[in-house]
């Protein structure tokens, strides 16, 4: 068996041959713009690199709204889930398995079409509602029905035999939940909530189309701005993918740590 050192060290491989295929690439870029009158894909990827920058924090910002709004109503949503009164049960079945298997991008469009686009409140006053922000709510739509699916599934895994003990010590339906059962549920189900979370991040760029001036929205108006030349494609997204890939990459390694402990633990 390979020793941990061993592990670590090709676990690392690929983002460093990543960075070096991005290096590669954006020389090449460079080489192919013999023009000494004009500035170098490179040297203009420079000059825009802030303002891409200032894009993917928009982004990021936009994934950790979602992420807290999903949480929170997709735990509501899947406790609902396990409710006992079929009436509570059923519609949150339906809720979860309509935005659980909706595809994103029609789910933007009809956020952004059904939510206004200023709301006018109780003194007369009126108030925007930014792109971004329904974009945001956009996202967590999907990411809430998996945190419930993903909450129903855990709870599921847990052996029926402590129902029953606790049920035998006169606990309610509550008190079992609270004290028994979801302490053992959290540690499962933080894995593929961090899964979840580098996806909502991955899907953010989707934004760009509805007009939102995120990272990739930025970089396009980079390009169209710095005179659209074919050159700028290969540098200008190959960076926009590096920046992605350095904020993603580490959560997927912890995450799997995450399970290989909790696998070994349970």
């Amino acid at each position: 068996m390979m020793s941990n050192w061993t592990v670590t060290r090709l676990t690392w491989r690929a983002p460093v041959l990543a960075a070096g295929l991005c290096l590669v690439a954006t020389c090449a870029a460079m080489a192919q713009d013999g023009s000494a009158a004009r500035p170098s894909a490179l040297a203009t990827l420079a000059i825009w690199v802030p303002f891409i920058l200032k894009g993917f924090g928009l982004n990021l910002l936009m994934s950790v709204l979602a992420m807290a709004f999903a949480t929170v109503t997709g735990v509501i949503l899947g406790f609902m889930q396990i409710s006992p009164l079929a009436l509570i049960r059923v519609p949150a079945r339906l809720v979860t398995n309509l935005f659980r298997n909706s595809p994103w991008l029609v789910i933007l469009f009809a956020i952004m079409f059904l939510v206004p686009f200023q709301i006018t409140l109780p003194g007369g006053d009126k108030v925007m509602i930014p792109d971004w922000l329904k974009a945001t709510f956009g996202f967590a739509l999907p990411v809430m029905a998996n945190v419930s699916e993903i909450l129903r599934g855990a709870v599921a895994s847990i052996p029926s035999g402590q129902w029953e003990s606790a049920e035998s010590l006169a606990f309610s339906r509550a008190q079992t939940l609270r004290h028994i059962i979801l302490p053992q549920c959290i540690r499962r189900m933080l894995p593929p909530w961090m899964n979840w979370y580098a996806l909502l991040t991955l899907m953010t760029p989707m934004a760009a189309i509805l007009g939102v001036n995120e990272a990739l929205g930025n970089t396009q108006a980079a390009m169209e701005a710095a005179g659209a030349r074919p050159e700028f494609l290969i540098p200008f997204y190959l960076f926009l993918m590096t920046i992605f890939f350095v904020f993603i990459y580490p959560i997927s390694i912890y995450t799997r740590r995450l399970e290989k402990r909790f696998a070994v633990g349970s």
